[in-house]
C-alpha cells in the first residue's frame, strides 16, 4: 500500500532543504491554482542531476498542508535498477502506486512535466505547497527525508477589489432651513401680543432663539423667515379666520420690531382652522368614536356644521379633543431659510467637520476624504459624519459603504447599501462587497452588471478574483 509521508519540523524552523538536503532536484517553474471545485498544481521538475544508486529509491511528493490538516499529492517514484526489478516483483511493497509518475533511473527524463488535481476544500484557503522527499535504502528503510516549501500562503493575501468612492454634484448655494412651531398665548379674543402673558416667554424665545443662533454665525446669512398662523376649529369659522390673522400680523410686527427686518423680510400666511392636524390627531387616537368623526371631517360639510355635527353627536368625544387637541392646534409654526457660505480649504474644511458637520455640503465632505488614506480611522470618521448629515443621501451612504468596506466592517457597509440606491456604482459596490466576504460566487452577477453599465474596475476584478486562487513560478532564463 503507498506510503504517504511529510516531514515538517525542518521546513517550519527555516532550514532549506532544497540547498541542504535535496541535491539533484530542482523545481524550474511551478504554479497553483484553484478552478472551480479543485485545486490544480502544475510542475517542471529537474532530476537530470539526480544519481539514484542501484539500490535506492528517491519519492518526490507536493503536499497541500495548513495547520494539522494535510493531503498528499501524486508522486514522481526514481527507482534505481535493483529497486526496479525488486518492485516488479512485490508491487504491492512499492512506496508509488496507481496515478503515480514511475521512472526507473537510467531512463528518466531531465525534466519531469508534473500535473495533479485534487478537490477544493475549505480548509486549503492560507495553506503552503510543500515539496517533499524521501530516500529509501535497499531494505525498504527510509534513509533520509527532506522538504522545500514551494508557496507560503495558497493564495498568497486575500483579493481587494478596488472601491469607487463617488464624487457628489455640485451643490452650488447651500440653503438650509429651520423648522419649529410656537403657542403664543392671547386673552380670549384678543390679537395683541403680551410676551409676558402665560407660557410666552418660552414660547417666543423658540422663534427669537432661533433667529440669534443663525444671525451670530459670521458664515451664516438668513434669507427669509415665514411664519404661518393656525387656529383650532372652536367658534365660528368666520371669527377664527380673524384671529388667525391678526395674530399672525402681530407676531410678524413683533419680531420685525426686535430685528428691524426691512419690510417684506418676514413672509406670513395663516389657515382659519387646521383640519389635517385635527385629523392626525384623531387618527392616532382612542376615542370611541374615532371612524365617525374622520368621516366627518373628511365630508363635503361645511366648517361650521362639521364641528356642530360632532359635538352634538359625540358630545364625550368632543370635550376630550377641545382639552387635548385643541390648544396643540392654536400656533405658529416658523420657517427660518439661511445660506452658508462655502469652505475651499482642506484645513477649514476639517475644522469646520469636528464643531459644525452640518454647515458643510456632501461635496466639501468629499474634498476633504480625498486628503485621507482609505482605510484610514479619519476617513472612516468622515463618511461617518457626513452619511449622519445626509442620512438619507445616496452618494452619502454609498462612499460610508465602502469607507467600512475598507475597514473589514462588511456588516455596517451592507445597512450603507441598502440606501445607496441603484446606480451602477451601488452595484459594483455590492459585487465588491461579496468579494471581500469571499463569496466570489455571489459577486459575479453584479460585477457583470456592473461592467455593462459601464464600470470599468468591473472586468478588473472580475479578473482578479479568477487569477486570485493562482501562484506561480516561471522558470528562470
Amino acid at each position: 500500500m503507498k506510503r504517504y509521508f511529510i516531514i515538517l519540523a525542518a521546513l517550519l524552523t527555516g532550514v532549506s532543504a532544497a540547498e541542504a538536503q535535496n541535491e539533484g532536484v530542482t523545481i524550474e517553474s511551478y504554479t497553483m491554482e484553484r478552478s472551480g471545485k479543485y485545486v490544480v498544481v502544475d510542475m517542471e521538475v529537474n532530476v537530470s542531476e539526480l544519481d539514484v544508486k542501484s539500490t535506492q529509491t528517491v519519492v518526490l511528493t507536493p503536499h497541500i498542508v495548513r495547520d494539522s490538516m494535510s493531503v498528499p499529492l501524486r508522486s514522481i517514484g526514481i527507482y534505481g535498477r535493483n529497486r526496479h526489478f525488486y518492485y516488479q516483483r512485490n508491487e504491492d511493497k512499492a512506496p508509488t502506486m496507481g496515478e503515480d509518475i514511475y521512472l526507473r533511473n537510467n531512463k528518466k527524463p531531465d525534466v519531469v512535466n508534473y500535473h495533479a488535481t485534487v478537490p477544493f476544500e475549505e480548509w486549503m484557503d492560507g495553506c503552503q505547497l510543500i515539496f517533499a522527499r524521501e530516500d529509501c535504502g535497499c531494505a525498504g528503510t527510509t534513509t533520509g527525508k527532506s522538504g522545500d516549501v514551494l508557496i507560503e500562503r495558497f493564495p498568497l493575501e486575500p483579493y481587494r477589489p478596488q472601491l469607487i468612492y463617488v464624487s457628489p454634484e455640485a451643490q452650488g448655494e447651500k440653503v438650509y432651513t429651520i423648522n419649529g412651531s410656537a403657542y403664543i398665548n392671547f386673552p380670549v379674543s384678543r390679537m395683541e401680543i403680551y410676551p409676558d402673558f402665560s407660557e410666552n416667554p418660552r414660547e417666543l424665545r423658540k422663534i427669537t432663539g432661533t433667529i440669534d443662533s443663525v444671525r451670530s454665525d459670521r458664515d451664516v446669512t438668513i434669507q427669509s423667515i415665514f411664519i404661518k398662523g393656525f387656529a383650532s376649529p372652536e367658534s365660528p369659522y368666520s371669527n377664527n379666520e380673524r384671529l388667525a390673522k391678526g395674530r399672525t400680523k402681530s407676531l410678524r410686527e413683533y419680531v420685525e420690531n426686535l430685528y428691524h427686518f426691512e419690510d417684506g423680510f418676514i413672509q406670513t400666511a395663516y389657515e382659519p382652522e387646521d383640519w389635517a392636524g385635527l385629523e392626525e390627531f384623531v387618527a392616532n387616537s382612542n376615542l370611541k368614536h374615532k371612524e365617525e368623526i374622520l368621516a366627518t371631517i373628511h365630508s363635503d360639510r361645511e366648517p361650521d356644521n362639521k364641528e356642530w355635527w360632532i359635538k352634538n353627536n359625540w358630545p364625550e368625544d368632543y370635550k376630550y379633543m377641545l382639552k387635548h387637541f385643541y390648544p396643540s392646534l392654536r400656533r405658529s409654526d416658523y420657517t427660518i431659510e439661511y445660506t452658508v457660505r462655502q469652505y475651499s480649504t482642506v484645513k477649514e474644511i476639517e475644522e469646520i467637520m469636528n464643531t459644525a458637520p452640518q454647515k458643510l455640503s456632501l461635496e466639501e465632505f468629499y474634498l476633504l476624504a480625498q486628503s485621507y488614506e482609505d482605510g484610514s480611522d479619519e476617513l472612516n470618521e468622515l463618511w461617518e459624519v457626513a452619511v449622519r448629515m445626509f442620512p438619507s443621501d445616496e452618494i452619502a451612504n454609498l462612499n460610508a459603504a465602502n469607507s467600512a468596506m475598507a475597514k473589514g466592517d462588511f456588516e455596517r457597509a451592507l445597512r450603507y447599501l441598502d440606501k445607496a440606491g441603484d446606480r451602477a456604482e451601488t452595484i459594483y459596490a455590492r459585487g465588491a462587497l461579496e468579494v471581500l466576504r469571499e463569496d466570489y460566487v455571489a459577486a459575479m452577477p453584479y460585477l457583470e452588471k456592473a461592467k455593462e453599465l459601464g464600470i470599468e474596475e468591473a472586468q478588473p476584478t472580475i479578473e482578479g478574483i479568477t487569477d486570485h486562487w493562482k501562484v506561480s513560478m516561471a522558470k528562470k532564463k
